[in-house]
């Protein structure tokens, strides 16, 4: 039995039905601009559905970038015990500490994660579709036909950089790929540079957030290749979607202390709209006015009287 099954089902229900809707406004069935729009539109429904799934990643990320300094501190008070005990203590502490913070180390892969199935049913629909093999449920064997024989500047949409033979398909994979792997890069690279806090840039996390931010265009730039025309559309406005969508979460729910933090103060500022105070903030300022917490002795009757 295909375990993608149900993914194919759903994607091919959503790619037909997008491509009856721009079928009927255009009259071009057949056109390759119709085709690619209904993969975009394809990308709208998946990602939207996935809306619930990004804000909660960004609440965890955002939870282990806060928690990093006690994290500090827990790794430098085991540091260089790698006895038994010290060991499990740790692994307890550190469990406990995402626990109370709300982090999930693995929370930055989720959303990238529940879209593979998807991106395999669709490579798997379209790669059908490149040699003539008709769907499991709605893509008759006449619309595998006209997505094969689509085109787009001249390429077909079913083709990939390595097996194109003419000059025009591999120019148009060659930019498809510079761009999904131009898209990727930023995406990762607004959240190092605006929505981190410069107290936490020599952790792990942020270390290996730093590795990400190469990891992931190379593999996208070496995979790319091999992938049909249609599904590099599809990464690619499935990219351009994560980048506004982050632009728009680093902008008006940033990690408290980063720059995007401070930028948005000053945009509150100017309005004359209150700004959020965040306990590192509130901290700095009992540091900078310490309170005498020395306990007064209550004033008895007498002693007041006399001093009235």
């Amino acid at each position: 039995m295909d375990l993608l099954w149900p993914v194919k089902w759903v994607i091919e229900a959503l790619l037909v039905g997008f491509h009856w809707l721009f079928s009927t406004l255009s009259g071009q069935p057949d056109a390759g601009w119709v085709w690619v729009l209904s993969i975009a539109g394809l990308v709208v429904v998946v990602r939207a559905a996935l809306i619930p799934v990004f804000v909660r990643q960004i609440k965890s990320q955002r939870n282990m970038l806060v928690m990093q300094p006690e994290l500090q501190k827990l790794q430098k008070k085991y540091k260089g015990k790698t006895d038994r005990e010290s060991r499990e203590k740790f692994a307890k502490e550190q469990m406990e500490l995402y626990k109370r913070t709300g982090s999930n180390p693995l929370s930055s892969c989720l959303p990238l994660l529940i879209q593979m199935p998807i991106f395999g049913g669709l490579l798997f629909t379209l790669n059908g579709a490149q040699h003539d093999h008709q769907g499991i449920a709605f893509l008759t064997g006449g619309l595998v036909k006209s997505f094969s024989s689509a085109t787009l500047f001249g390429a077909k949409l079913s083709e990939t950089f390595l097996t194109a033979s003419t000059l025009n398909v591999k120019i148009l994979a060659a930019t498809l790929v510079v761009f999904m792997t131009i898209t990727q890069f930023i995406t990762q690279r607004q959240i190092l540079a605006k929505n981190q806090n410069p107290d936490v840039t020599n952790s792990q996390y942020a270390q290996t957030q730093k590795i990400m931010l190469y990891i992931f265009p190379i593999i996208f730039m070496i995979s790319g290749i091999s992938f049909p025309l249609g599904v590099m559309f599809y990464w690619l406005v499935s990219n351009s979607w994560t980048m506004g969508q982050q632009f728009l979460v680093i902008r008006h729910m940033p990690t408290p202390g980063s720059l995007a933090h401070r930028q948005r103060e000053e945009r509150m500022a100017r309005k004359g709209k209150p700004t959020i105070v965040s306990p590192a903030m509130l901290e700095a300022a009992e540091e900078d006015n310490p309170v005498n917490n020395q306990r007064q002795q209550p004033v008895g009757k007498k002693r007041a009287k006399k001093k009235s």
